[in-house]
């Protein structure tokens, strides 16, 4: 298969940026990428309501965070947040934002990540900690059960 790759990406409408599905995912990623960014924008505008701005600190938080919850390299499940659980979670988000301070928000982001990549690293923290956590109580659990059975 490899001695036909070449042949592939030179034949027309088939190169790695023109296939239609690399294309609609690439798609999706960018446009995940600027709602994730618009919420950070959406977070500091007072427009926003309190109970919107809770859920956005934490959407946003995740989505920038080079941490995941449920880390990739599982099989099946690894993806399972980036693939489903955060755009649920951006567009429950959204619905809770007036349309016309989103509409702001998003052009505002649009605008910004021309120039700029956003990072959280507070948000890596968090994830890091909610690990260090749920191992901790594993690493207990295992301990209680060896002290009872032996």
């Amino acid at each position: 298969m490899a001695h036909f790759t070449p042949l592939i990406a030179s034949a027309p409408g088939y190169g790695p940026d023109t296939h239609p599905l690399l294309k609609r995912l690439k798609n999706r990623a960018k446009s995940i990428r600027r709602d994730a960014f618009a919420l950070t924008i959406a977070l500091r505008d007072p427009r926003v309501p309190g109970i919107a701005k809770l859920l956005i600190a934490l959407v946003a938080a995740y989505a920038f965070s080079p941490i995941d919850l449920i880390p990739d390299f599982i099989p099946l499940v690894g993806y399972l947040d980036d693939l489903i659980l955060l755009p649920l979670a951006i567009a429950l988000t959204i619905k809770m934002i007036p349309k016309e301070v989103w509409s702001d928000c998003r052009s505002q982001a649009e605008a910004r990540l021309s120039t700029t990549v956003p990072a959280n690293r507070r948000a890596a923290v968090v994830i890091i900690v909610i690990w260090l956590l749920l191992l901790g109580s594993v690493a207990l659990l295992i301990a209680r059960y060896l002290s009872q059975v032996g």
